[in-house]
């Protein structure tokens, strides 16, 4: 029960003192959360009260079977622009997309599947994060601008905002531009403000804690500045400002998604619904899990503790799925306001109650006065968040450590700008093309000698057995006189089957042409498959040099005469 509930590890030894730094972070979350929110949900291209309604069901859920204290669930910009490629600008196939992501993050969980993400190399990630940075970013150039009716795909949208920038409108470009200087001034005053120290006077303590917190609740602060702007203006009759108009009041109802979905040439059946989604339901659970494993990690290799990645899968996904009974659409961590909790001084997660708790009053009471929220500060704040994950020395630095990484890198980074799922399919299969020739073709180290020295750099597996037969001949061949083999196995950890059956072959081979292959260096689990396999003519040694011994007994080439192993015995058949 504890493996599965982490909340029972901490919460008999919950104390006042963590109570009060666990209010104070997740206070300080939620008023990250609320604006945020309201901008991913027009990234993610649904009405607006989706993003609170995404805002707290995670917060929740994760205070229960999360295993990393600083980790916040919740709406991000990867994950809305995810939604936006998947669920069509439909608020009925976003909640559908939440519980069928749920219920494959918690199949994945209950059958340990965490090792998937392994095989999602890091250039595919920073390319798909850079170029959502970009996509996103402009994407809100539109709202900056005042403009309308821009489509949404990426290079057509260049091309509109490009052509219409004469219609932009002057009200929403400067609050929009002074809303993005205000966040860039106070994400850069947080990042130089110098820590009090508790020795220092009472006066320049609260001086801090008045800089730290309007530094990390900039983005409450900025849209609460221009929604006050915005509201002058209405009142004194003249609105120079797009606003975000009205959101419906209350809290979301409970209620199961809904598998079909009224059109008007009829209904849309379930079935279709899910081969509409496609692809997504592969990279939208893999990525939402992706997310929140990374963060998770950072987090608690700088706090030392060890996360789960199938708990968090198990987290993941009952926060998806919980959340689409609350019109949710998909969650994933967010590493903004993972670090703003970190930076709190959060203790354990229960500092998520008190931010979904501030969502949920949100929706409660305050969603009049969202109406007069300019567009521009929301994607003012939008753009503050996610230029950050554009990482430009990523490229320099594959250049210097291994070039052929730019290949997945440059393919997911380009093709993510046609298709978001292209991009990442496209990156993974590059990466996994690279991963199989590297394994089909290893490095192999061939010495001369009085005999050859072949050396493979890795494990046999059985697209290498081929390139190994070709060497291994080609080499003692063409030597003059032709050689005979050793075959150092002190990297080979394990074979297969065909790896024998080629060996097997190899020894025939070169027996045919009067030359012997002895083996060295045999790890005890590759040694037990091959004397199992009773290849003829296989002898092995325990060292290199006991093998070269044996070799330069019969200088030139030729049969090799019959050498003892370690026991004394011949290791050539009878």
């Amino acid at each position: 029960v504890r493996a599965r509930l982490p909340v029972l590890r901490w919460l008999p030894r919950y104390s006042l003192a963590w109570l009060q730094l666990d209010l104070v972070a997740g206070l300080t979350v939620g008023l990250t959360v609320v604006p945020q929110a309201l901008a991913y949900a027009e990234v993610a291209g649904l009405p607006l009260q989706y993003g609170l309604y995404s805002s707290f069901m995670g917060c929740f859920v994760y205070c229960f079977l999360g295993t990393a204290k600083d980790v916040t669930l919740g709406p991000t910009a990867i994950m809305s622009l995810l939604v936006s490629s998947y669920a069509f600008h439909e608020p009925v196939y976003a909640v559908l997309l939440a519980f069928l992501s749920g219920c494959i993050q918690l199949a994945m969980g209950l059958l340990h599947l965490g090792f998937l993400l392994d095989f999602i190399s890091c250039p595919v990630i920073k390319g798909f994060t850079s170029a959502a940075s970009i996509t996103i970013s402009f994407n809100q150039v539109k709202n900056i601008l005042g403009l309308q009716g821009v489509p949404r795909q990426f290079f057509l949208q260049v091309y509109e905002t490009l052509r219409r920038i004469g219609e932009t409108r002057a009200g929403d470009a400067v609050l929009g531009l002074a809303c993005l200087a205000a966040l860039a001034g106070l994400r850069a005053m947080k990042s130089r403000l110098p820590r009090a120290a508790h020795a220092e006077p009472l006066a320049a303590r609260v001086s801090y804690l008045i800089v730290w917190t309007s530094a990390t609740a900039r983005n409450a602060l900025v849209v609460l500045f221009a929604g006050l702007v915005a509201y002058s203006f209405q009142v004194m009759g003249s609105q120079p400002l797009t606003l975000t108009g009205s959101i419906p009041r209350g809290l979301p109802a409970f209620r199961l998604p809904r598998f079909s979905m009224a059109a008007p040439n009829g209904t849309v059946p379930f079935r279709s619904m899910v081969e509409d989604m496609g692809v997504g339901l592969a990279v939208v659970p893999l990525m939402g899990l992706l997310e929140t494993v990374a963060i998770a990690k950072a987090f608690a290799s700088q706090n030392n503790y060890r996360i789960d990645p199938n708990q968090e899968l198990l987290a993941m996904g009952f926060a998806n799925v919980l959340g689409s009974f609350f019109s949710s659409y998909p969650i994933t961590g967010s590493f903004g306001r993972t670090a703003v909790n970190a930076q709190s001084g959060v203790c354990t997660p229960a500092g998520g109650l008190v931010t979904g708790t501030l969502v949920l009053l949100s929706l409660a009471y305050l969603t009049s006065l969202f109406y007069y929220i300019p567009k521009a500060a929301l994607a003012a704040v939008i753009i503050s968040a996610v230029v950050p994950m554009f990482d430009a020395g990523i490229f320099r630095t594959l250049w210097r450590v291994k070039r052929l990484d730019l290949v997945p890198l440059c393919v997911t980074f380009l093709l993510c700008f046609w298709e978001v799922q292209y991009g990442i399919v496209a990156g993974v299969l590059v990466s996994g093309t690279l991963l199989l020739y590297s394994i089909a073709r290893p490095p192999i180290k061939v010495s001369q000698g009085e005999v050859l020295l072949v050396q493979p750099g890795s494990s046999l597996h059985f697209p290498a057995v081929e390139c190994l037969r070709d060497t291994v001949c080609r080499r003692a061949l063409s030597a003059s006189p032709p050689r005979s083999i050793i075959l150092d196995c002190c990297h080979i950890s394990s074979i297969d089957y065909t790896v024998v059956v080629g060996l097997a072959e190899l020894l025939q081979e070169l027996r045919q042409h009067g030359l012997s292959l002895a083996f060295c260096s045999l790890q005890d689990p590759v040694l037990q498959v091959l004397l199992s396999a009773d290849l003829e003519g296989f002898q092995h040694f325990s060292s290199r040099e006991e093998a070269e011994r044996c070799g330069e007994a019969e200088p030139g080439g030729g049969t090799a005469a019959p050498c003892t192993g370690p026991g004394g015995t011949s290791l050539l058949p009878a």
